[in-house]
């Protein structure tokens, strides 16, 4: 049985939770802001772990609960950790663009496919354009001041999004800072 330590860090529950899903046949990708807790080493700390996939909930249940977790519609509690599992329809986009390029983490600890950090900024500049979500704009600086990001691409998406004054406000924090852009 793999137990889940209760005092598992939220790098350490990713890793492991991705590594069973993948010996379990499930493609599954971290998003939100648990990557953002992972790029930028708890500056930002989440408690909800966004994995997608295109599995259904009856096999995830399957999978997680031999660990301890039980099901509460898309969620997926534990009873001696924090942290929770979420599993968001797909598929997974950054505002209109899917998303299509990963990043992959193999540890002893386990196995992680997540967001680059280009693309983790862009999932959270999109809460900040599409909910007003200032919270999810400073997550996208600071990853983007913790990791090295293609802020072209960046600009290029958000200008597809309709968003390039809100782009340059990014922009702006990002410079305020102490980063050239």
């Amino acid at each position: 049985m793999n137990k889940i330590p209760k005092d598992v860090s939220l790098r350490g529950l990713a890793l492991r939770v991705g590594g069973i899903l993948k010996d379990a046949g499930i493609d599954a990708v971290l998003s939100g802001g648990a990557v953002v807790s992972i790029y930028t080493r708890n500056r930002y700390q989440s408690f909800d772990l966004d994995f997608f996939t295109y599995t259904p909930l009856k096999e995830l249940q399957a999978v997680l609960s031999p660990l301890g977790f039980r099901r509460e519609g898309r969620l997926f509690h534990h009873p001696d950790i924090e942290y929770y599992l979420d599993f968001p329809a797909p598929p997974l986009s950054v505002g209109n663009r899917p998303v299509s390029e990963f990043n992959e983490l193999c540890e002893k600890s386990g196995y992680l496919k997540l967001l680059t950090p280009t693309h983790c900024v862009m999932d959270r500049l999109a809460a900040y354009f599409h909910w007003n979500d200032h919270q999810a704009l400073e997550q996208a600086v600071m990853v983007a001041r913790a990791q090295r990001i293609d802020v072209e691409e960046v600009r290029s998406w958000s200008e597809a999004e309709g968003m390039s004054a809100r782009f340059r406000t990014f922009r702006d924090r990002l410079r305020m800072t102490g980063d050239k852009v």
